[in-house]
């Protein structure tokens, strides 16, 4: 049985350095930390979300029976709602967080994408004004 509330929302992010995946959710995008085993793999927290961090000596990190090697980086993310979108850019990019585009705006609302130290995106977005 689990520890975690049953809407409790798990993702794991395969990442290259977990100490620096650790600093960077909790310094830059509001994170708890949580579990650490390190230099293997932590965890940390944001409301109901739970992000666990895998590292290369992670159980997770371990190569697939075809030989494939689970590595960062890819195009799902996780999707995080702010509720000033220019500001939170603006705050990051000061920090000399990476970005992979600029702001875009569709009919649901604006969005960027940025990335962890280790080439994981991230979504933040801001929902469009009710019409």
């Amino acid at each position: 049985m689990s520890n975690w509330p049953e809407d409790s929302v798990n993702v794991r992010y395969m990442v290259h350095d977990v100490q620096a995946a650790v600093a960077f959710y909790t310094i830059h995008l509001g994170f708890t930390p949580n579990t650490a085993f390190l230099p293997a793999f932590a965890e940390v927290t944001r409301g109901n979300l739970r992000l666990l961090l895998a590292g290369p000596d992670s159980t997770a990190g371990r190569p697939m029976p075809d030989g494939r090697i689970p590595e960062p980086g890819g195009w799902n993310r996780i999707h995080l709602i702010v509720d000033d979108l220019t500001a939170e850019v603006d705050r990051l990019r000061a920090a000399g967080v990476s970005f992979r585009n600029d702001i875009v705006t569709g009919p649901g609302g604006r969005q960027i994408l940025l990335e962890d130290p280790s080439g994981n995106p991230v979504e933040l977005f801001q929902p469009a004004e009710a019409r």
